[in-house]
């Protein structure tokens, strides 16, 4: 069973805190966190427009700060999804020997959204596209970890 899920992006301060928040929002029973590949960000609050694009939405991002990915995480979590396939080779190369963990991309479970990756807003400044595909892809997501 899918209980412990683990969002990763490059800096964890767009779309994997928002995909953190929206899939808390949906399913509070879940244990859900997010990460960053990088470690250019650790420590900092999500990016001020996303948290601003969220709250919007009703989705808190205020008390997350940004860590990096570890080893360790492939024993804490069931599930890591990356949000773009840089995110999944970075995943990847840093698996330890032998783990199982299954780390896929995001926007597998939103094949209707007709996307590769989620973009990243930081870059795109397009928050309100980013968050539309993350709700979506969280909902697929709770489709098929109630299955």
């Amino acid at each position: 069973m899918t209980n412990r899920i683990l969002f990763v992006c490059l800096g964890n301060i767009c779309r994997s805190p928002a995909a953190e928040a929206v899939l808390r929002h949906l399913a509070p029973r879940l244990m859900i966190d997010s990460a960053g590949t990088s470690d250019w960000q650790i420590g900092a609050p999500p990016y001020g427009p996303m948290i601003e694009a969220a709250a919007a939405r009703g989705y808190d991002l205020s008390p997350l700060r940004a860590r990096q990915i570890s080893p360790a995480d492939f024993d804490a979590f069931d599930l890591i999804l990356g949000m773009d396939d840089d995110n999944l080779s970075a995943i990847e190369r840093l698996r330890p020997k032998g783990s199982k963990t299954p780390a896929r991309l995001f926007t597998d479970y939103a094949p209707e959204a007709g996307a590769s990756h989620v973009p990243d807003p930081y870059y795109t400044r397009d928050f309100e596209g980013a968050l539309d595909l993350i709700e979506a892809a969280a909902e697929g997501l709770l489709a098929q970890v109630a299955q």
